[in-house]
């Protein structure tokens, strides 16, 4: 685990995670209309993955998450449990300890929750943590008009992007459109985070 500030992060517990994930995608697949068999066909995940997953007896690993978000038309954050919107002109403080924190069981990959309102706007805030040789693999197109900024806080970033590599070091910033298959990788021995914004059409 990285140590950030002094002070390891600790994510959510892995039972509670996988509580909330899957009572997420249980409440957004019923408000769609869609059966575990339709939901399936749409993500490309077994019924029997997405049915372990709602009850909460499996924690997804990143593609899968990503896969089944893409295909309830919802963000990754609102299955995590996205803090909820802020009111028009009221400040709204996420404090560090309190973000919600997708962590991939299989690989270490983690997913912070960095904005305090990400309802509240266009724009979203995340912070990724990959850990030594790990890689996201190649994660869904989003939606036409979606974009993605990041920068590296730490380590080396490789990104691909609809059959391009970019390889980013501490400092080097990123933008591209999201609406190719992309994927992130850390191919060094040491861990790397980086910030990253997405903004979606409105």
């Amino acid at each position: 685990m990285v140590e950030r500030d002094g002070n390891a992060t600790e994510p959510q517990d892995g039972d509670d995670l996988a509580g909330a994930f899957g009572g997420n995608v249980r409440r957004s697949r019923e408000a769609a209309g869609l059966t575990l068999e339709q939901l399936s066909a749409r993500s490309s995940v077994s019924r029997a993955m997405l049915s372990k997953v709602e009850r909460g007896e499996k924690s997804p690993t990143i593609g899968v998450a990503s896969r089944i978000a893409h295909a309830l038309a919802v963000s990754l954050s609102d299955l995590i449990g996205a803090p909820a919107a802020a009111a028009s002109g009221v400040a709204v403080v996420l404090r560090k300890r309190d973000r919600p924190v997708f962590r991939d069981p299989e690989t270490g990959f983690e997913r912070h929750i960095a904005s305090a309102a990400p309802g509240a706007g266009r724009a979203e805030m995340v912070v990724h943590y990959l850990p030594p040789q790990v890689s996201t693999e190649l994660l869904p197109a989003y939606p036409p008009g979606t974009e993605k900024q990041l920068v590296v806080l730490e380590g080396t970033l490789t990104v691909a992007i609809g059959g391009i590599s970019e390889t980013l070091n501490t400092g080097d910033s990123l933008f591209f459109q999201a609406d190719v298959d992309h994927g992130f990788a850390n191919r060094t021995d040491t861990p790397c985070e980086y910030i990253m914004a997405i903004s979606r059409r409105t």
